[in-house]
């Protein structure tokens, strides 16, 4: 199945290509973003492969069969996604099955899969879902655990062609557990991911670079690396696609860089700031409360995102009336006349009261101008306070976003965020507590 110039070393593989094809009016006219795009081309870059193209195209019969011949033409690996469904804009297979010569055949099997489907959400099943039941006769199905219309596998000419639906639901399961253990069966996908992600936090993209410099350089051109900076944080990639690095090298240059990031270092792989956060506080057996004005829930929904958040995320409170400060929270009405809702000592007292209130170890508070209206003199538009109550004390800081108002309030929770994730892992190694690493409280 590889192609004469593929190899195969320790940290990388190298196809002829990889073509992506992402089908339906919906993504072209803007009603639906492509985030089939993003996350194929993720799962396959993980695995040592660099997606070559993507096209976008629509629903029309025409314009499917022309984009497909050019595809399967140039490479070693198409993947499809949408037009499987069972409406009469659904008509990638049919098509495709033409330009490949194949026969549809209808397949029983799949016919009980999508009654029982049906069975279980008790509703009648309409004629026209009998159109999915139609596979490739030279072809497998790739079963859908979570919707009507299954995936397809073809190998013909040498190459490999999946299909698989368009919702998202259905088709990154079936991507995670039946795509790609068969591409790495077949040595078209490494066996674990080609790379070694480092995670940092609170560093900017340049300096971080700068700061990494003298452990790559010793490496020279048998080490690649990758940046990619997200808001609050900055992923580093470190890769050898030439194969000079085995994988175990690659780990010890990541574990050299975390150790040299300090603090700044969050977390090998991908998992998110709450999801660090969370987990140490339950590797402490200690819980967590959370209030917001600003933000409207989005700290809270960090945290809830988060599988078996129960075990340490005690809940939270969405305040954004003065009334409700001082009824969920406690926060005394003097306070809040004397200094504003968007003030030091209200963060502080949100996060002591939620954390009073809910019977937590933490209290984790924003309040602010997120804007774009709102804000005075002394507390501009983008201010934000945030506040941290621990076993130790309360803080809180006074910080300023630019921009509109969604980036002011996703930049508050990754602040917040971090600043919870710093406090944690220096009391889990003794170190002083957060009022004295950042300047103690306001």
């Amino acid at each position: 199945m590889l192609s004469e110039n593929t190899t195969r070393a320790g940290a990388g593989v190298r196809l002829k290509r990889y073509e992506l094809l992402t089908l339906g009016d919906e993504l072209l006219l803007g009603l639906t973003a492509n985030a089939h795009l993003t996350h194929i081309g993720a799962q396959l870059g993980k695995r040592g492969v660099l997606l070559q193209r993507n096209v976008t195209i629509t629903d029309e019969a025409e314009a499917i069969a022309e984009q497909f011949r050019d595809s399967w033409a140039k490479a070693d690996v198409v993947i499809t996604t949408g037009g499987l469904g069972p409406t009469c804009d659904d008509r990638t297979r049919e098509v495709i099955a033409a330009v490949l010569g194949q026969a549809l055949v209808f397949d029983a099997e799949i016919v009980k899969a999508i009654e029982a489907r049906f069975a279980r959400l008790g509703r009648k099943m309409t004629e026209n879902n009998l159109k999915q039941a139609y596979r490739f006769e030279r072809g497998e199905v790739l079963p859908n655990a979570h919707g009507t219309a299954p995936g397809l596998w073809v190998e013909q000419d040498g190459k490999v062609l999946v299909m698989l639906p368009g919702p998202p639901n259905e088709l990154q399961p079936m991507f995670a557990e039946q795509v790609v253990p068969r591409l790495a069966a077949r040595g078209l996908l490494l066996e674990r991911e080609a790379y070694v992600q480092i995670r940092s936090a609170g560093v900017g993209e340049s300096a971080l670079e700068m700061k990494l410099q003298p452990i790559f350089a010793r490496h020279g051109e048998a080490l690649s690396i990758a940046f990619c900076a997200h808001q609050g944080q900055v992923d580093v990639r470190v890769s050898s696609p030439g194969g000079q690095l085995t994988l175990a090298q690659l780990d010890g240059i990541a574990a050299e860089c975390a150790k040299l990031l300090g603090e700044d270092f969050m977390c090998y792989g991908a998992d998110s700031m709450a999801k660090v956060a969370g987990d140490l506080l339950r590797a402490r057996e200690l819980t967590l409360a959370v209030a917001e004005t600003a933000t409207g829930g989005m700290l809270a929904s960090a945290f809830t995102d988060i599988c078996g958040a129960s075990k340490f995320f005690a809940g939270g409170c969405v305040c954004y009336s003065n009334e409700s400060k001082m009824q969920l929270l406690d926060v005394p009405e003097c306070l809040l006349k004397q200094h504003g809702a968007v003030s030091a000592e209200n963060a502080v007292a949100m996060a002591v009261g939620a954390a009073e209130r809910l019977g937590a170890d933490y209290g984790l508070a924003i309040t602010g101008f997120a804007g774009p209206c709102g804000g005075n003199n002394e507390n501009p538009v983008g201010t934000i306070y945030i506040a941290l109550h621990s076993p130790h004390g309360v803080w809180s800081k006074k910080l300023h976003y630019p921009g509109p108002r969604a980036t002011v309030n996703r930049r508050a929770v990754n602040a917040a965020l971090d600043w919870l994730r710093r406090e944690l892992v220096r009391e889990a190694r003794g170190a002083t507590v957060a009022g004295a690493a950042t300047g103690g409280c306001q």
